[in-house]
């Protein structure tokens, strides 16, 4: 399966919204197959390829995308063109025929619907982007220049590393509420939930919990359909 659809994005026939698998690419190990990550080691040629096999199996062209060089900050892009920028997190545009997306191998990817006002958002929150409430500010972003409202809004936070595999240390732990994180005594680690903490954004900007999707996969437990940075040390 190259991709899955979020169900919560079904209804609507206007809207196009897909996470990439591993499968159905041209990559070798430790890059195999469907890798769409234009920053890694891999071939560029395979990765263009790549692209190319994801794009025609959604009926788009990369000419309409629009994406950044991620960097775990809290810069919010609006998108109006089509293209490659620099140091934006979170992209948001309300432009016809233009599509926005993020790149994981770890970090939670979170996409948003304005169905009202024909708006979309794609957010990548690691630790830092989640700790800094980036989710929160891109819908404060999406009502500033959109019009957005809560009611109107449908979201899917997807698949990224479950809180049964992300060990971090007492700084990064901190920066949770205690909701959010579990201590595990046996490996002396804190367990941090990236899922819950992104989901409560959506929730406390109002969107309705029956509009919101959580995907039930993780990069660590589901390597062998997503890519692991923390699973795969690094590749």
């Amino acid at each position: 399966m190259t991709f899955r659809q979020p169900a919560i994005f079904q209804p609507f026939s206007r809207l196009i919204a897909a996470e990439s698998t591993r499968h159905g690419g041209v990559s070798v190990a430790p890059y195999d197959s469907l890798n769409l990550g234009i920053n890694t080691e891999d071939l560029p040629e395979n990765v263009t390829k790549n692209r190319g096999l994801f794009f025609d199996e959604l009926g788009i062209s990369e000419q309409q995308f629009a994406a950044a060089y991620q960097v775990h900050g809290e810069e919010i892009l609006i998108v109006e063109q089509p293209g490659h920028y620099e140091g934006y997190d979170a992209l948001i545009t309300n432009q016809t025929g233009i599509f926005v997306g993020v790149t994981v191998a770890d970090c939670t990817p979170i996409l948003v619907y304005d169905a009202h006002n024909q708006a979309v958002a794609a957010i990548h929150a690691g630790w830092r982007g989640t700790a800094a409430q980036l989710v929160a500010k891109t819908l404060k972003a999406m009502q500033q220049q959109f019009g957005t409202r809560p009611e109107g809004c449908y979201a899917y936070v997807g698949t990224c590393i479950d809180v049964c595999s992300f060990e971090v240390g007492e700084e990064v732990a901190a920066q949770f509420s205690d909701e959010l994180k579990q201590f595990n005594l046996t490996r002396n680690k804190h367990l941090v939930d990236l899922k819950a903490a992104n989901s409560n954004q959506l929730s406390n900007f109002g969107i309705p919990h029956n509009q919101i999707e959580i995907s039930s996969y993780s990069t660590v437990l589901d390597n062998a359909d997503y890519f692991s940075y923390r699973q795969e040390k690094g590749k």
